[in-house]
């Protein structure tokens, strides 16, 4: 094995948010010639088989995610001597999270003092445990409220009240429960070569303080921004009851811990130049970001790529998870003006299950499904959309997996466009599918979608059914630039967004990393330096870099 890799992930599957989930899958797979650590960082380890290079290591720390309650995390009374250093690093912390970003005359840079209370709560947490209880404290939530009350504070944050500190004080803990985990030792991340996080903010925290405690590199892959998905977060947070002060607080947490990772990582690797913007934006340094395209399975649409057909004329396609932002409203509007121009189209909405998705978010779904199953309704009285008829209504809402779209090989093939009609987007993946099936796309100026599409499809503003429409009919009466278009977007596809080419990326980082990274004495190694980086690279001449035992080039 050449690099050992601290892989820290979201837990249950270490997918980075964002519409690619199974990308860890192909890496560790792809790279077969590395170990991979799996550290679940806030929820279980997965319990899919793994390869035999990924060695899943469970949390027995403090940090722990607990089966239960908040409360069953354990609690420790501090010494006098172990109080002082908690209040010296939480004040500097809680400072840092309640100040204005842009700090007053004489005041410290905020991000500079979340930074220092950051790591001194770490040194903490590894000499004598119990941070989980004293971040409950009471003194935690006195230091709290004084912060927020002190010059210089964000005034959203000095109105708040005893209600907003305690609930804070509950999010903050369960944010920092991994810098109590029992995995900073030569055993653990110690080992590792480099820390590799599959998102930022506190899932990234482990790799932080492997940089701390080892000097261990950490490489940071965002195919979306934690810091943006909490932005568009606030419908939970107004069901929920949060105040403007709570919601100021927690917007700071994401924020601090977001430009903490950013300026601590070695290496940056978006998914895509939307989500590299937002890390610049936060702090980024430009020399240290690099675009790495999430890397998708191409071989299963091959057949349908190669296929000049080019789908049912007059079928327009839309497929992925039914949810507000995909903006099906607009879709449905956009088609009811396109039918009145060409009678003779017909749309299918074929819905993507959303894995690990809970009750709430099945509620949700289905709600909004119901939404806009009553609107075609609507818009075609005389025809009655149903969920089953695919070839005789003018709208059908289907499921993948069903009987009218068993798989998305199926689904892609008989669309002679597919289309994309969400208000917000990360990366969609259904975009680069459809690119590799071969098939023209219309689609909304959101997220990552220019960057992917190029000049291989029709973009139009979100929220315009109308520009939409438009896209779609120019293309349905020209069969020829449909088949231009669906030719150079498979080739595109091909090119740029590829499981091998996301894989020689990472190879070459890791390397990369590496070889930067400056050499470390292990325990148990009677030898310094006894495994220099270059003896990671391949060749015969690797093994003969160190006389065993002598820590001498042979002769």
């Amino acid at each position: 094995m050449l690099v050992r890799i601290g892989l820290l992930t979201e837990g249950g599957t270490p997918c980075a948010v964002g519409d690619t989930g199974a990308w860890w899958q192909r890496l560790v797979r792809g790279l077969a010639s590395h170990d991979f650590d799996l550290y679940a960082v806030g929820g279980p380890l997965p319990t899919a088989p793994l390869p035999p290079n990924t060695r899943p290591v469970p949390a027995a720390g403090e940090g722990a995610p607990p089966a239960g309650p908040p409360e069953r995390t354990r609690r420790r009374a501090y010494g006098r001597r172990d109080r002082r250093r908690f209040a010296e690093a939480f004040h500097a912390l809680a400072t840092g999270l309640t100040a204005e970003d842009a700090p007053g005359p004489g005041q410290d840079d905020p991000a500079h003092a979340f930074a220092t209370g950051l790591g001194a709560l770490a040194d903490l947490a590894r000499d004598s445990g119990g941070l989980p209880g004293a971040l409950r404290s009471d003194d935690a939530v006195r230091l709290l409220e004084a912060a927020s009350r002190a010059p210089g504070a964000r005034r959203a944050a000095a109105a708040a009240a005893l209600r907003d500190h305690l609930a804070f004080a509950d999010r903050l803990e369960r944010a920092l429960r991994p810098l109590s985990l029992d995995w900073y030792d030569e055993g653990a991340l110690g080992s590792a070569d480099l820390c590799h996080a599959t998102a930022g903010g506190p899932v990234a925290l482990p790799g932080l303080l492997a940089k701390r405690f080892f000097g261990t590199p950490l490489l940071v892959t965002e195919y979306g921004v934690g810091l943006r998905a909490h932005y568009l977060d606030r419908p939970a947070a107004d069901a929920a009851g949060h105040s403007t002060a709570l919601r100021t607080l927690l917007a700071a947490l994401h924020g601090r811990l977001a430009g903490e990772t950013y300026r601590q990582a070695a290496l940056l690797t978006p998914g895509n130049a939307h989500a590299r913007r937002w890390q610049e934006r936060l702090g980024a340094d430009r020399d240290r970001v690099r675009t790495v395209h999430p890397g998708m399975p191409a071989e299963r649409f091959a057949e349908v790529g190669e296929d000049e057909e080019g789908g049912e004329p007059g079928t327009l396609v839309w497929i992925g998870r039914v949810e507000p932002a995909k903006d099906l409203v607009a879709l449905l509007h956009a088609f009811a003006d396109l039918r009145a121009r060409r009678p003779d189209t017909r749309l299918r909405i074929v819905s993507v299950p959303a894995d690990g998705a809970g009750p709430e978010r099945g509620a949700d779904h289905c709600a909004y499904l119901a939404q806009c199953a009553a609107l075609a309704a609507q818009l075609f009285p005389d025809e009655a959309p149903g969920a089953h008829a695919v070839g005789e209504n003018p709208v059908s809402f289907e499921e993948l997996g069903g009987p009218e779209a068993p798989t998305l090989e199926d689904v892609y093939a008989s669309a002679a466009v597919v289309v994309l009609s969400s208000t917000v987007e990360g990366f969609p993946a259904s975009l680069v599918e459809a690119m590799f099936c071969a098939r023209a796309t219309v689609s909304t100026d959101v997220g990552a979608v220019v960057e992917i599409i190029g000049g291989t499809g029709l973009v139009v503003p979100p929220r315009n059914p109308r520009a939409l429409a438009d896209a779609c009919l120019a293309l349905l009466r020209d069969p020829g630039r449909r088949h231009r278009l669906g030719a150079a977007a498979r080739a595109r596809a091909l090119e740029l967004f590829t499981v091998d080419q996301n894989l020689a990326a990472f190879r070459g980082i890791y390397l990369e990393l590496l070889s930067h990274a400056p050499a470390r004495h292990r325990a148990g190694s009677d030898v310094p330096f006894a495994h220099p980086a270059e003896a990671h690279l391949p060749g015969s001449w690797a093994p003969k870099a160190v006389a065993a035992g002598t820590g001498a080039p042979d002769a």
